[in-house]
């Protein structure tokens, strides 16, 4: 038996294009929901859903990111939904998987949208990854562990992100949001 989900990703995106009505992307990723069954499986020739996270720094002024070992660039941490249709669980377990780091705490509501293409490798046809992006609260201790999926790991400030237009432009995106939302 499946376990229940943390939240319905139907639902859930459906309150981000409430939330962000200007942002054209939750009705794609909608689409896509809808499209086939498939959608969670890498298999799945067209794209697939992943889930990353946003991994804040207990005082909320850093963010950890990989320098990804495939694709050679500073990006948050995520991975494959793998059949799992809960991706803030995903974007969890791939925070502590890729990280070692324990004690993190996932926000429900999803953060931030973005569908990228990923080349052609090998085998494997270019296809696209439809990346549902949730915010990952460390609540212990800082000190990561490289994983094999990653040349390095590194916790770096987000305004510095933020303000770098040589930064991936979904970081400095979600960098932008991260410092404009309302925090307690």
């Amino acid at each position: 038996m499946t376990p229940a989900p943390f939240h319905d990703l139907d639902e859930a995106l459906r309150q981000h294009a409430r939330a962000r009505p200007k942002d054209p992307s939750a009705g794609l990723f909608l689409e896509f929901l809808a499209s086939a069954p498939e959608a969670f499986e890498r298999s799945h020739a067209p794209g697939h859903f992943t889930g990353s996270a946003w991994l804040v720094s207990g005082d909320g002024e850093r963010v950890l990111l990989t320098h990804h070992r495939k694709l050679a660039r500073w990006l948050q941490l995520g991975g494959h939904a793998d059949g799992d249709s809960d991706l803030a669980r995903v974007a969890l377990r791939e925070a502590e998987e890729e990280s070692g780091l324990c004690d993190l705490v996932v926000e429900p509501a999803i953060f931030d949208l973005d569908r990228h293409l990923i080349p052609a490798r090998g085998d494997e046809p270019a296809h696209w990854h439809y990346d549902v992006r949730y915010v990952v609260r460390a609540t212990g201790s800082e000190a990561f562990a490289v994983s094999e999926e990653s040349l390095e790991l590194a916790w770096r400030s987000i305004g510095e992100i933020a303000r770098d237009a040589g930064a991936d432009e979904s970081l400095r995106r979600m960098a932008q949001r991260w410092l404009a939302r309302d925090r307690p």
